[in-house]
């Protein structure tokens, strides 16, 4: 099997697109998040994806698989925790919600807006990720992180979405692959 960062340029190579200089790699089977610059690893987080199968198909609310990035970055200077509806911070911390509002899987902390680089894989009609609003974002549900846990995005624990949304800027690539 070959390295990471090699399955990523070979996926741009193949796709015609120039590696940027930032890259995520979402692998949906490990849990895992690797951040690499310039080819190198920065860091590996521990995530969670979809509860069900990955899928690119609006409504499956699968994890979608393949080359985006990051059109949007959301929620700079909030606290860790913030509560996001409709990419709107709410003004206040997940624990100040009622127990039964907090049950469900929160958008915290900050987000990145995912936007599909591959015509009829991830991007256009049925299978577009920015139109499903897959992102990766913060969790309520931290102790679970390492198990299917989203609705198709990718969560990520508060204080290591804050560290990594300080490194990545919007255009730079986020291949999500099994």
């Amino acid at each position: 099997m070959d390295k990471p960062f090699e399955r990523i340029t070979k996926v741009c190579e193949d796709l015609g697109i120039k590696p940027t200089a930032r890259i995520l790699l979402v692998n949906i089977g490990t849990h895992t998040l690797q951040f690499f610059r310039d080819g190198d690893l920065v860091k590996s987080y521990v995530i969670s994806t979809s509860r069900r199968p990955p899928s690119n198909i609006k409504g499956s609310l699968g994890t979608p698989r393949g080359l985006h990035e990051i059109s949007e970055r959301i929620g700079a200077g909030q606290p860790p925790g913030m509560v996001f509806k409709g990419r709107v911070a709410i003004g206040q911390h997940f624990n100040e919600l009622p127990n039964s509002e907090a049950e469900t899987n929160l958008i915290t902390t900050r987000i990145l807006w995912l936007n599909g680089l591959e015509a009829g894989v991830n991007c256009g009609g049925d299978v577009d990720s920015h139109s499903r609003y897959i992102y990766i974002h913060g969790t309520n549900h931290e102790a679970r992180l390492g198990e299917p846990l989203s609705a198709g995005c990718v969560l990520m624990g508060n204080l290591e979405m804050m560290e990594l949304y300080e490194q990545v800027r919007v255009g730079d690539q986020v291949l999500i692959v099994d």
